[in-house]
């Protein structure tokens, strides 16, 4: 419906200044593409990360196992590339996560030394869950910090419990809640 849409119709005339429309912008390091499909980030993410892995994999050739081992400091680095702000990327297909997943094996591939090996059983030494799982495990973390209440209060004020929507004080969870309040106060 986008292309029905004219570029006149698109275009914000603010005085002197005519704001245009752009396939993507970068706003605190995340890339947002006009349809929100994410896949700009995830090629950017995807390719800062391949190029640190070409970093590491020369390195790893020239080091013994025992230095090795030091890069895996590296690629905790390249981790935290994958992660930051993963939780944008909650509920996109696989089809669109998989670029980071293979990203992630290949970082494993590199610090474990495996050349054809099936990569998943290198994951768990290194404790490193698959992407929709860290974005999952991220999204819980949220909503863990927002109900103990040290977030800040813009995501408090965002998520409300369930007992406090009208209409739902018979829910068992309710009870539970109300039950274990009172279980405390004694």
């Amino acid at each position: 419906m986008l292309e029905k849409i004219s570029d006149s119709d698109l275009t914000l005339d603010t005085g002197t200044t005519v704001i245009r429309p752009v396939k993507s912008v970068r706003d605190l390091g995340v890339h947002l593409d006009s349809e929100l499909t994410m896949k700009t980030h995830i090629s950017k993410v995807v390719s800062s990360c391949c190029h640190q892995l070409r970093r590491i994999r020369q390195v790893r050739r020239l080091v013994g196992q025992d230095v090795a081992q030091l890069q895996q400091q590296d690629s905790a680095f390249m981790l935290l590339r994958l992660d930051y702000c993963n939780s944008l990327l909650s509920r996109l297909p696989g089809s669109t996560i998989q670029p980071l997943q293979r990203v992630m094996n290949a970082a494993a591939r590199v610090i474990m030394n495996l050349l054809r090996d099936h990569v998943k059983p290198a994951l768990k030494p290194l404790h490193w869950l698959p992407v929709e799982q860290r974005i999952t495990y991220k999204l819980c973390l949220f909503m863990h910090y927002i109900h103990i209440r040290p977030a800040p209060k813009y995501l408090s004020d965002c998520v409300s419990t369930v007992s406090a929507a009208s209409g739902r004080y018979w829910l068992r969870s309710t009870w539970l809640s109300v039950l274990s309040s009172a279980k405390n106060k004694n």
